[in-house]
């Protein structure tokens, strides 16, 4: 009866709830990646880089429409005229109807381009160029969804760093609370004291809960480049900072000019730009045309002949069609195109400039960081050491709590700048392979 009464009252409603929506423990097993794995999921799953890769298919499709205007087109036309009166040829026995009121037609039509001016085969090239544009292009969407990859797996370690830091500040901070109050029961320190020491143990918590956050956040924002469920449970390997990289920047530049997309792209845009002209220019010459025509006519719409018409025939015809003055039309558009090509190169100049500059920032924040690592670790050191003897000093009452809330502010402001240092070299390492167009 008892169990009859729970699921009436809701019990199975609950059930249902839970297996529907599932709470953080019922939501499967928490997945743990690498980075190389993480990386690699993100370049199997991600929909930005799947909706890129289309355009490697769109671009196949153009080609093969540019492949289809090199061969015969077939068409057909059925018609049907009216005329006012009928066509009469006068003859020495009297006029001869050469005609009828009502015509139909009926014509199948196969054409065939034999000269264009090159228009033909510069589209065709246009379109091969349009495929390495759209490869190059989800290269490049590569390269960035794995530098984003690897800053939301940074931001994880950072935000994970930051909860510890700001456990154990919180527990150090609850612990010199409860000093504090027992010496104020025992009437040792004033009100203010202990006030103080509870004040900042609250703020030691809200911080912590404020970290525990920008945790679950950078969870969630690593499992959406992953194109994953944003709830779903995941952990990252820690990473530990590699010894100094050998490297010479020349050679990191070689390499950098030698795989980067963006130049590549620019390259493909220069050949691209070489085809244009080819195409505007072919409007300099004629156009050479093979058409044969096979016609049936006739005074009824099955165009079975009568009237002077002939049941069927069929005419060939080679055409040529020259526009061959459009007061500089043709000139100017490939001047046009000339200026787009110089463009390019500007522009180019420009990216090697830049790619040079990011090569440079991204050496120098590497060797920023690994300065500055052993000096955070220090820092860390002399200030667990600095606490230390603030406690005691506390606890044998020869000091104030400021000096302990000051020694844990100190501590605290110390692994902050030791795991920032730390994300900043994981950072800057990524930033130089992004840099050097690999991942």
């Amino acid at each position: 009866m008892k169990v009859n009464h729970w699921l009436m009252s809701g019990g199975l409603l609950y059930i249902l709830f839970a297996f529907v929506f599932p709470g953080p423990g019922m939501a499967g097993d928490k997945k743990v990646y690498t980075l190389d794995e993480a990386v690699k999921e993100a370049l199997t799953n991600n929909w930005q880089l799947k909706a890129r890769e289309e355009r490697i298919q769109q671009a196949n499709y153009v080609k093969n429409q540019a492949r289809a205007d090199f061969l015969p087109k077939l068409s057909t036309s059925y018609g049907y005229t009216r005329y006012g009166w009928e066509n009469e040829l006068s003859t020495e026995a009297g006029n001869l109807k050469v005609g009828s009121l009502n015509n139909y037609q009926w014509k199948g039509t196969v054409t065939q381009p034999i000269f264009t001016g090159f228009a033909l085969t510069s589209a065709y090239k246009l379109a091969e160029l349009g495929i390495d544009q759209s490869t190059l292009e989800v290269d490049l969407e590569k390269l960035d969804l794995a530098l984003r990859v690897k800053e939301a797996y940074f931001n994880i370690l950072t935000a994970d760093m930051a909860v510890e830091t700001s456990q154990k500040a919180f527990e150090a901070l609850e612990s010199h609370a409860e000093v504090a109050r027992n010496f104020y029961n025992v009437g040792m320190i004033p009100i203010n004291d202990l006030l103080q020491s509870e004040v900042e143990a609250g703020n030691a918590k809200h911080d912590l809960i404020k970290a525990q956050n920008d945790a679950r956040l950078a969870r969630a924002n690593f499992n959406a480049v992953l194109s994953r469920p944003v709830s779903a449970e995941v952990d990252v390997v820690d990473i530990k900072v590699a010894e100094p990289r050998a490297g010479d920047f020349q050679e990191y530049l070689e390499m950098a000019l030698k795989n980067r997309p963006e130049i590549k792209i620019i390259e493909n845009n220069l050949l691209q730009t070489d085809q244009r002209i080819v195409y505007t220019e072919s409007k300099n010459y004629p156009e050479v045309a093979f058409r044969w025509d096979y016609i049936k006519e006739g005074d009824s719409p099955s165009v079975s002949g009568g009237g002077g018409h002939q049941p069927s025939n069929w005419e060939a015809t080679v055409g040529l069609t020259w526009t061959f003055w459009e007061w500089g039309k043709t000139y100017y558009a490939v001047k046009e195109q000339e200026s787009v090509k110089n463009e390019l190169l500007k522009t180019k100049m420009e990216l090697e400039e830049t790619i040079e500059l990011q090569i440079k920032d991204a050496v120098l924040n590497i060797q920023t960081a690994e300065a500055n690592i052993p000096i955070t670790r220090k820092a860390v050191e002399q200030g667990e050491e600095n606490l230390r003897v603030s406690q005691e000093r506390y606890k044998a009452q020869v000091t104030t709590s400021t000096e302990v809330l000051d020694a844990q502010r100190y501590l605290t402001n110390a692994r902050v700048f030791h795991f920032n240092a730390l994300f900043q070299y994981h950072l800057a390492t990524a930033n130089l392979q992004r840099a050097m167009g690999t991942y």
